[in-house]
């Protein structure tokens, strides 16, 4: 059986890039490229957006070890931090910058001025969390002040930064980011270091908290943090899964298809095996109607999704034939609408694709 494939489009990413420049355009990019680049590979997107970005962010020090093994110079951002003295060594060593969000961190890189002491370390970034309501991660505001000045304490850190992060900020009408706003600024306002606070929603809808550093994610795919298309915002969907009809089949008014017998058809029709399946990381609750786009129009799945295929239906007149494109979501179907078809947000399906999904570039 054929498999699904992933197709990247690079002019698309380069695209939105630019898009996100022009809408902060005082502002530095740190490309968030966690959950391996939101199923785009962390390789492709660094070697991609090096020169056109000013640091990269992720989850995980695994992720930042990968970024750093592809390129020693560019600056990596540890969004979580470190959990132990092992992982804070490890940034140091890595050259990596870290968030910091809690006093045991805290005190571990007080631990480590003692080492410091003694053997001079490589100097570290360190970038200090404030919880601004999302109530997550982060020290309170009240505690700001002396956590920076333990910072200043340390020798071997090089630069202090702000961040906080947004709970509501796809949602323009909500006016609780307000309120973090005015928290954040409140906090920082007698300091001039750098700040961060604007992910993807925050840079669409939040102008005021764009400050020196944004964080774009699913935005610079071309994918909207909530339900509604960005194409209007001057953005360009960069990923496209797709894959093939591997049969038509005609199907009787009254017969059922697939585990479970899910769907019974009312008529007459022809129905399409497509090569795709939660093995591949489409959803298996995909209920009936989801939208497939199959030779320039949507027609429904019918059936239960299984491990490698889907079915849909056809239509009794349709022409489709086996070998013929299937497209799950791209250009052409807008992923905001076949994540609200299944009831899962756009995050979802993207990093849920599979290692079996073949990769494309264009």
């Amino acid at each position: 059986m054929k498999s699904a494939i992933l197709t990247l489009n690079k002019a698309a990413l380069l695209h939105n890039i630019q898009r996100i420049r022009e809408l902060a355009p005082h502002s530095k990019i740190c490309s968030i490229i966690k959950a391996n680049g939101y199923g785009q590979t962390i390789p492709y997107l660094v070697n991609t957006l090096k020169d056109k970005v000013d640091a990269f962010g992720v989850a995980r020090i695994s992720e930042a070890v990968k970024i750093r093994q592809l390129d020693h110079n560019v600056t990596v951002l540890l969004l979580e931090g470190f959990f132990n003295e092992i992982e804070l060594l490890q940034a140091i060593n890595k050259n990596l910058d870290t968030v910091i969000h809690n006093f045991d961190q805290l005190k571990m890189i007080e631990n480590l001025q003692k080492i410091n002491n003694i053997i001079p370390l490589e100097f570290i970034n360190i970038w200090i969390k404030i919880d601004t309501g999302m109530h997550r991660l982060g020290f309170q505001p009240e505690e700001v002040d002396e956590v920076f000045q333990r910072l200043k304490n340390c020798s071997f850190i090089k630069e202090i930064y702000f961040v906080s992060h947004f709970s509501c900020a796809d949602d323009p009408k909500n006016n609780y980011s307000e309120k973090q706003i005015t928290c954040f600024e409140k906090t920082t306002k007698n300091y001039t270091n750098q700040r961060s606070m604007a992910a993807s929603g925050g840079i669409l809808y939040w102008k005021k908290s764009h400050y020196d550093w944004i964080r774009p994610g699913i935005i610079q795919h071309g994918i909207s943090p909530n339900e509604h298309p960005i194409t209007e915002l001057g953005f360009k969907p960069t990923m496209t899964l797709s894959t093939t009809l591997i049969a038509v089949r005609n199907h009787k008014a009254g017969n059922p298809t697939g585990y479970g017998n899910h769907w019974i058809s009312e008529k007459d029709t022809k129905l399409g095996v497509v090569a795709i399946g939660y093995g591949d990381g489409y959803p298996r609750n995909a209920p009936l109607g989801t939208p497939v786009w199959i030779n320039g129009r949507k027609v429904p799945i019918v059936g239960r999704v299984s491990m490698d295929m889907l079915t849909v239906d056809l239509g009794i007149d349709s022409t489709d034939k086996m070998g013929d494109k299937v497209i799950l979501w791209g250009e052409e179907l807008l992923i905001e609408e076949v994540a609200q078809a299944i009831g899962v947000i756009n995050y979802e399906l993207v990093t849920q694709i599979t290692p079996r999904v073949e990769i494309e570039y264009s």
